[in-house]
């Protein structure tokens, strides 16, 4: 090996001629919707009250959101990091029934999660 063959050997690497490592970076989770779907026990001022309690919305937006769920049958009531989408979700399923509506059976409201296109 002559000495000019070592000094390329030796010389320090650029940036380009490194590799990154992919499994170093970040990788962001997608959104979450929370889902909420309709029944036809639960009244509307329970659903109204729950959403207000839970996320803190102004009363028009929480009719506006659940007249969305009633007419479509299920709708997207908040969106974002999945952690907080399950708290959400949980929070709302701690509220348990309508209490006007127990003695027709009444359940919790049904909420599921969706992951949002990126």
């Amino acid at each position: 090996m002559s000495k000019h063959d070592a000094a390329v050997v030796d010389a320090p690497t650029t940036q380009s001629d490194t590799k990154t490592d992919t499994r170093d970076q970040t990788k962001r989770q997608p959104p979450y919707a929370v889902i909420l779907h309709n029944d036809d026990i639960n009244t509307f001022d329970f659903v109204i009250e729950t959403l207000r309690k839970v996320f803190g919305y102004e009363i028009e937006k929480c009719i506006q959101l659940m007249l969305n769920v009633h007419n479509n049958g299920r709708g997207p009531i908040w969106s974002g990091a999945l952690e907080v989408a399950e708290l959400k979700a949980d929070q709302i399923r701690s509220r348990g029934a309508d209490p006007q509506m127990k003695t027709r059976g009444a359940l919790p409201l049904r909420v599921t999660l969706e992951p949002l296109p990126q």
